[in-house]
């Protein structure tokens, strides 16, 4: 049983996707900036590799009572999985690509009166 369940997982994680994660917190979000808010941090990224789950960066609003997270994913029940364990709320799971408006400009382009 456990063979087959690593097994699931590593055929999971070898079809990552990306999702952005919306999560709200009615009293706000409150994660200290030093050694302990580092080390809360690390346990949520050491619980979300249990399930192939990374954690790319974050949003949050100026009253720290919604994020938008980007996460690596192979599954949104991955992320769900990952969210339980870690106490996390969900509001919403979206799935994502990335779309990079500097894609579009030719090479000559690049330089010449825009800026990033």
């Amino acid at each position: 049983m456990i063979a087959a369940t690593r097994i699931a997982i590593s055929l999971e994680i070898a079809a990552m996707s990306r999702y952005l994660i919306e999560r709200e917190f009615p009293d706000g979000l409150s994660i200290p900036q030093d050694a302990e808010g580092s080390k809360l941090c690390r346990k949520v990224i050491d619980i979300n590799a249990e399930d192939g789950v990374t954690w790319v960066h974050s949003y949050v609003t100026p009253d720290c009572k919604r994020t938008f997270c980007i996460y690596d994913a192979p599954t949104p029940e991955a992320v769900r999985r990952a969210a339980a364990r870690n106490k996390l709320p969900i509001s919403q799971i979206t799935e994502v690509r990335v779309l990079d408006p500097y894609f579009y400009e030719q090479p000559a382009d690049r330089g010449r009166g825009t800026t990033r």
